[in-house]
């Protein structure tokens, strides 16, 4: 049965060009869009004529010490009545025309289906380490992941990315949606509220998105160390699942990856990044044993803690 009305929910800071052109993609999907809904972070960052120039758009802004990964997404939810919400990031790029047909497919095939994310795409800058990580997070092949995928997957089974996902409302409200309050990760926490509730999720890879990001050492850290925190701070999704194997599979396979390809002086850099990602992860799993200066050295969200 298929669910009648979308709406696509986007969270944006500073929005510029690359926003523009995701407004003018979602336009011209093959399957229409109602309403897309942005909550954006300071008013002065905002320019009105976009509202203007793309009618589906309705805007609401806020304060940056408003803003929660969490209860900003939340809040964006409580806002529509679509019977399904797709919420995206303002620098992901639809692929084609197609993608919200596909996640909304995915997500219509089977009533115990809550949640439906996309593939993501290396944009042109993307490092050929980064591509690489990419192909290993979002294989060509479609899948679909529940309760009984636990003792395989591990906490991958709870893996969905608020990048590009589809959510059916009537489920959401029904599991209380999105955490009010987290650091990061939202998108993950609630999807291990949908599986162990015995809900499923689908990876649809024919939904795809270009969206990718080169980071430094620091920015890896930064960004795994509020990944630990988010962990930390909900025991009871993350807490029975095992959260390390699957780096250390992607680990591994990367580097047996740059070994065939003859890309050895690749290997010392990515053994350095991997470094700073591990060392934020576990730093943000103690985080509690941590004084509030060097969580604030350590955290992408300051905010969140000031706050």
């Amino acid at each position: 049965m298929e669910t009648k009305t979308i709406d696509v929910i986007i969270p944006t800071y500073r929005p510029g060009r690359e926003f523009v052109h995701l407004l003018e993609r979602l336009e011209k999907q093959s399957r229409p869009v109602r309403k897309i809904l942005v909550m954006n972070t300071e008013k002065e960052f905002w320019n009105p004529q976009w509202e203007k120039s793309f009618p589906s758009v309705e805007v609401h802004h806020l304060h940056k010490a408003e803003f929660d990964h969490g209860g900003t997404r939340k809040r964006a939810a409580e806002l529509t009545d679509a019977g399904i919400m797709v919420f995206m990031t303002q620098d992901a790029l639809p692929a084609d025309r197609n993608l919200i047909q596909n996640l909304a497919a995915a997500l219509e095939s089977d009533p115990e289906i809550g949640a439906a994310y996309a593939r993501q795409l290396p944009n042109t800058s993307c490092s050929y380490v980064e591509r690489y990580t990419r192909a290993f997070n979002y294989p060509e092949e479609s899948s679909v992941k529940s309760r009984a995928d636990l003792p395989r997957y591990g906490i991958k089974t709870f893996f969905c990315s608020n990048v590009c996902a589809a959510y059916k409302k009537e489920i959401y409200e029904e599991l209380g949606g999105f955490t009010e309050r987290t650091v990061f990760n939202e998108d993950m926490i609630y999807a291990g509220t949908l599986i162990q509730n015995g809900y499923s999720i689908a990876y649809a890879a024919d939904a795809r998105v270009i969206h990718s990001h080169n980071y430094s050492c620091m920015q890896q850290f930064r960004r795994n160390f509020d990944l630990g925190v988010s962990q930390a701070e909900y025991p009871q999704i993350f807490d029975s699942v095992s959260s390390e194997g699957e780096g250390v599979r992607l680990v591994k396979k990367t580097l047996g990856h740059l070994c065939r390809k003859a890309k050895f002086w690749m290997i010392p850099g990515y053994v350095m990044q991997t470094g700073f990602k591990y060392a934020g992860y576990l730093a943000g799993k103690n985080f509690r044993r941590l004084p509030e200066k060097v969580i604030l050295r350590c955290t992408m969200n300051r905010d969140y803690w000031k706050n």
